[in-house]
């Protein structure tokens, strides 16, 4: 499967690793999922999802704890999911998901960022067949964990593909993660099955992964690197993704 999200991993999150940057992406993300689905995150799968990503890049409690609770202002913005599409240099395909207050604003950011940065905007549902939704959960291999006899345990659960990979730790050794992909449908099922079994998820997703990812020189990736980083930049993108291997 490709794996076109993970190409840029190591720039992605040393950029989103500045808190100022990523805890208000992330909080934003929080108060919707509790302003549509309750504030109990155990009655709420998608508020459990948010605080599970949002833990995974440090977020303090309290910044969680205080997303949650404007959900409830009777000011709370009114925020809204949206997905824009587009391409760039070298036959790049690109993404766009938002989270925003303003669709207005948002429209008029993205579409400005891609026609100063080489891009182009596309018509709603173009990529369609280019990309696949997928679930995406990403936990760390403990000693006792037997790879083979969870991937058998998951199918009936919509999994589809288990990979490992080795993470870097600072000031540590080495560590590995696991990674799933299941059917878009499947999250839930997949979500309730890994808990049941006391895997603490670090991370989990909905990523729009692409169908026939391409290949790109060093320099070419440097090239759109500079438009998928201003993208990133703008306060209501949430995720871009590519067709890049």
């Amino acid at each position: 499967m490709g794996r076109a999200f993970e190409y840029r991993k190591a720039a992605k999150m040393k950029r989103w690793g500045t808190m100022s940057r990523v805890f208000p992406k992330l909080g934003k993300i929080i108060t919707m999922a509790a302003k549509d689905g309750g504030q109990d995150p155990d009655m709420n799968p998608k508020l459990r999802t948010a605080i599970i990503n949002a833990k995974a890049q440090n977020m303090p409690k309290d910044n969680i704890d205080a997303a949650i609770k404007r959900s409830l202002a009777k000011d709370a913005a009114d925020i809204q999911e949206l997905s824009y599409e587009a391409k760039a240099a070298h036959g790049v395909l690109l993404f766009i998901d938002c989270a925003t207050d303003n669709n207005t604003r948002t429209v008029a950011n993205v579409k400005a960022l891609l026609t100063r940065n080489g891009g182009e905007a596309l018509k709603n549902g173009s990529l369609d067949f280019m990309f696949t939704r997928k679930s995406v959960f990403t936990f760390d291999k403990t000693e006792d964990m037997d790879i083979e006899e969870l991937e058998l345990e998951l199918i009936d659960f919509g999994l589809e593909e288990i990979e490992e990979d080795v993470e870097p730790v600072e000031n540590g050794d080495d560590k590995t993660i696991v990674r799933i992909f299941g059917e878009f449908a499947s999250f839930g099922e997949l979500s309730h099955a890994l808990e049941d079994r006391g895997i603490e998820v670090t991370k989990a997703e909905l990523q729009r992964i692409a169908n026939t990812p391409i290949e790109l020189t060093d320099k070419q990736i440097e090239e759109v690197d500079v438009l998928i980083d201003k993208l990133e930049d703008d306060e209501d993108v949430q995720a871009v993704y590519t067709n890049i291997n």
